[in-house]
């Protein structure tokens, strides 16, 4: 998903067709509502935040990719596969974090190149901000309903929720390799 060969390679374990992809994605996202669920119901302390935390990381992993996709199509690009693999945007993660980030396994989409020739910039632009814009709201959203819903732990939780949601807006607003970045080189370069 580098659009320039002088920015750094991710690192890739793995591609999925868009069927399957969208498949794992999607079975990504249920799960963290299964335990969003089983957070508020279970009775035990322990049990609840360690389902209220797997939610937040599900969601994180599995909604990136997928808003890419959704967004990407609703606006008329095309993709032709799913990667897995480190993340896209070493530099947004402190050197401690960065390491664990570039092997752990975030979906990407590919787009179709005739099909982002042909795109308008406005439509790249929305169609790159959509993965990491939902990778911050949607797992922050979760701990939110955590905390409406009176789930044990999940005051901390949102605030480091919310934290992480605004470090990862920032880091890719203001990295050369983020999806903000490339949401502006495509505004700038029609």
């Amino acid at each position: 998903m580098n659009t320039s060969s002088s920015l750094p390679q991710r690192k890739i374990f793995g591609r999925l067709f868009i069927v399957a992809g969208n498949t794992v994605q999607i079975a990504g996202v249920v799960a963290a509502c299964v335990a969003l669920a089983l957070a508020r119901s279970t009775h035990s302390t322990p049990a609840s935040v360690a389902a209220m935390i797997a939610a937040w990381v599900l969601l994180y992993f599995f909604c990136h990719g997928i808003a890419h996709w959704a967004v990407g199509r609703f606006l008329g690009i095309r993709f032709a596969f799913y990667t897995v693999g480190g993340t896209g945007n070493p530099e947004g993660y402190p050197p401690g974090l960065r390491w664990l980030f570039e092997h752990l396994p975030f979906f990407g989409v590919q787009t179709e190149k005739t099909s982002m020739q042909i795109a308008s910039p406005m439509a790249k632009a929305i169609m790159w901000s959509a993965g990491v814009t939902s990778s911050a709201v949607v797992p922050t959203l979760s701990a939110l309903w955590a905390w409406r819903a009176g789930v044990p732990g999940s005051r901390p939780f949102l605030l480091f929720a919310v934290f992480w949601a605004l470090g990862a807006l920032a880091s890719n607003w203001t990295s050369r390799t983020g999806d903000y970045s490339k949401a502006r080189r495509a505004l700038r370069h029609p």
